[in-house]
């Protein structure tokens, strides 16, 4: 009979949990910050074209956001239920970081959020913009916050371990610990730029369809060039993430790259498949001399290779080599659509190039795939330690937990998650395809939603599969 083995279990269903619930950050942190955005711009301009942009936003934000609520308050259960004995022994040093969380991100939204869903024809323009402010600034917060327990356990810093527990020792420390600053800069801009492409993806669509066309003309453009900035800076900050991880967690450096030998110079591999038995990378494509060139930035550059390491310290390497060249993948390519889009937009062609829109339609998942592969990249490369050298996964999880009881979790979880997701990303592409209308300019974002979406029903409007 088969054992049921609670670690792997637990492993899957944080992994199931956590992969959906980024989606949504992955967007409303994006979101807010281009809602207040257009707000300040309305204020700045009074162009009703950038208060009807917004009110077709901030609706599409409250769902994203009420769902990004709910999914994030299951997680931290998680960490009760399935790995109480990482909680046993993190709590002073993640407990604390959770809970100014609370006391920042959480007290912005909570006290700002109202204003902004319901409040645009109850308080004057300012106040209403302010409030978009004060929201994007509570998700940037909440990245801030979560991002540095992350990194702390990635590069656990400024702490002590008295009677088996971590105790801080220097605040500062443990949140500007060695990976945090290129591990926040990297993951917001990811944010920034997956949202980027969501919001050309529905203009595309809408010029596509002549729908909207004032409104949708701003909203690629400006985004468009938001993004020219954004993707060669989200490369460079990867590049210094690299750089930094190279120094700090070198054996995930060499899972990725494939290495199994130190090597000077050492070549990139392009594909391959990391054999962890046999120790070896079969059927490798290489560059010569350019894993040295990206990862130490010298031709002649020394890399490590995971036979340094004992086997039960090295990552998987097989995931995270694939994860890697997936993120890495996706940046080149969006990095070659805002080339093209700056040519077309020097041609004189941007709006009405019907295979460049289709193709912004079709790339509207590219920044959501570069999120998870990221994260995967991360999290697994990790491994197998909980707090990076110190803590191991395997000691981390909850000593009484059984394998039945975690399949029956992790079975409502699926359960509700398939039906939950689709449901919500149904009435989102409802709203989508509406598109910013005048007539809603001066309506409050949930007063809009609740009047769309049953007339689009009653039409026996299905969404298509792109925005």
């Amino acid at each position: 009979m088969m054992t049921l083995d609670p670690l792997i279990l637990s492993r899957l269903q944080f992994f199931w949990v956590v992969s959906f619930h980024i989606l949504l950050p992955a967007f409303t942190v994006g979101l807010a910050c281009y809602i207040a955005a257009l707000e300040l711009m309305h204020l700045k301009t009074r162009d009703r074209i950038y208060l009807r942009i917004s009110v077709f936003w901030t609706r599409i934000f409250a769902i994203s956001f009420g769902l990004g609520v709910v999914t994030g308050i299951v997680m931290p259960f998680q960490f009760g239920t399935n790995w109480s004995r990482f909680s046993d022994i993190t709590s002073n040093v993640i407990g604390p970081l959770m809970a100014y969380e609370g006391l920042t991100a959480f007290f912005l939204e909570a006290s700002f959020l109202g204003i902004l869903l319901f409040g645009r024809k109850l308080v004057p323009p300012w106040a209403h913009g302010f409030a978009a402010v004060m929201v994007a600034l509570g998700t940037l917060f909440s990245s801030f916050w979560i991002l540095a327990a992350n990194s702390w356990m990635q590069t656990p810093a400024g702490h002590e371990i008295v009677d088996g527990r971590f105790h801080s020792l220097d605040w500062m420390a443990v949140i500007f610990n060695p990976s945090f600053p290129y591990r926040l800069s990297h993951t917001v801009t990811g944010f920034l730029v997956t949202t980027g492409f969501v919001v050309v993806a529905v203009a595309a669509y809408h010029l596509r369809h002549g729908r909207a066309v004032e409104e949708c003309r701003r909203m690629l453009s400006m985004t468009l060039w938001l993004l020219t900035v954004l993707v060669p800076l989200q490369i460079l900050l990867g590049d210094m993430h690299g750089l930094n991880t190279l120094e700090h967690q070198p054996a995930k450096i060499a899972a990725l790259e494939g290495h199994w030998e130190t090597q000077a110079p050492a070549p990139f591999i392009v594909v391959g498949w990391p054999d962890q038995q046999a120790e070896v990378t079969r059927w490798a494509l290489e560059v010569p001399y350019l894993g040295s060139l990206v990862l130490t930035h010298s031709l002649d550059g020394a890399v490590r290779g995971l036979k340094e390491w004992p086997r039960d310290d090295r990552p998987p390497a097989v995931i995270i080599f694939w994860s890697f060249r997936i993120m890495v993948g996706i940046g080149l390519l969006m990095l070659l659509v805002v080339a093209v889009a700056a040519w077309l937009r020097w041609k004189g062609r941007l709006y009405d190039t019907a295979w460049f829109l289709r193709v912004c339609e079709a790339l509207v998942p590219l920044g959501f795939a570069g999120v998870i592969a990221g994260w995967v990249t991360t999290e697994v490369g990790r491994q197998p330690w909980v707090v990076y050298g110190l803590i191991r996964t395997a000691d981390a999880v909850t000593p009484s937990l059984t394998g039945g009881n975690v399949i029956a979790s992790l079975a409502v979880y699926v359960v509700v998650y398939l039906l939950v997701y689709p449901v919500t990303l149904y009435y989102q592409l409802v709203l989508i395809r509406t598109g910013p209308v005048a007539e809603e300019e001066g309506a409050p974002a949930i007063a809009g939603l609740q009047r769309s979406l049953p007339a689009r029903a009653a039409a026996g409007a299905v969404p298509e599969p792109q925005p």
